[in-house]
């Protein structure tokens, strides 16, 4: 039976199918669009099927004949608001098995309002009657992709907090936990807190890319208010005043959880690794 990856051309979802075909599983991968470059950038093998989350029962189909599914529980920044609804629809079909990729920041209070926003799903997948896996990761080391364009035309990079510090996560590590999950016993009801095997300053990040495109990247730190006005109509104003406030404990992210390497086997790749992986988006 296929194993439904949803989120497929996203950055873990993408990474995830890969695995999941070069570990010899057949794959169904769920985007809203087919024809996008992304969906036709998957391994060949791969079942492409159409689908939205905003509109539920366009999953039914894909959802047919499938056990295990890979549900990507995030809307941008916010919680998947018809996550219920997907979640009766996946078990009427027969799915048993399911891994989440969601969002739980364990150094905020639950009366937080971005955390609050994702509590009703987690509750939902936990009392959906499926075997259930949440995988909460820590800041992707993708999220560097958005300083590219200023690399590319300028060699700078310019954001605030330069000492920040974070145990980012390479996306390959995040779908090898999910992997280990969907395809082997004794992850349900279990909770993955997926991190990199060390923290990295925000700073070290730029000089790390500079090193892996061969060319110095300069790092040039914005006062909070430069910041906040650097990303209007980059991100909702929410997510702004969010990111500032983490500013504010610059070894706030930087926790290391041991769960990559204790559930894949393997230590988790290194910033530097990513860098070199995704040189070409910087050049």
């Amino acid at each position: 039976m296929p194993i439904l990856v949803t989120g497929a051309t996203g950055t873990v979802g993408g990474s995830l199918v890969r695995q999941l075909v070069t570990a010899g599983h057949e794959v169904r991968a769920l985007t809203r669009d087919p024809a996008s470059p992304a969906a036709a950038s998957l391994p060949r093998q791969v079942e492409v099927v159409p689908g939205d989350f905003a509109t539920p029962r366009t999953l039914v189909a894909a959802l047919r004949g499938v056990e295990r599914m890979h549900l990507v529980a995030m809307d941008g920044y916010g919680p998947l608001t018809t996550g219920p609804e997907i979640l009766e629809l996946a078990r009427q079909a027969g799915v048993r098995r399911i891994t989440h990729l969601g969002h739980n920041d364990p150094s905020r209070d639950d009366d937080d309002p971005i955390e609050a926003d994702h509590r009703p799903l987690h509750r939902a997948i936990e009392n959906s009657g499926l075997e259930w896996t949440h995988l909460f990761p820590g800041e992707f080391m993708a999220n560097t992709s958005d300083w590219a364009q200023s690399i590319r035309t300028e060699g700078v990079v310019r954001a605030p907090f330069g000492e920040w510090s974070s145990a980012m996560v390479h996306e390959a590590d995040i779908a090898a936990v999910a992997l280990v999950a969907l395809t082997e016993d004794g992850h349900a009801g279990r909770t993955y807190w997926p991190t990199g095997p060390e923290p990295v300053r925000r700073r070290d990040a730029v000089r790390m890319i500079g090193e892996a495109i061969g060319r110095e990247v300069r790092f040039d730190e914005l006062t909070p208010e430069q910041a906040r006005e650097h990303w209007q109509g980059w991100y909702p104003e929410e997510v702004i005043e969010w990111f500032l406030a983490m500013g504010e404990h610059l070894d706030g992210n930087a926790w290391v959880a041991p769960d990559v390497e204790e559930v894949t086997g393997r230590p988790g790749r290194t910033f530097r690794q990513w860098a070199a992986d995704h040189a070409d988006d910087f050049r």
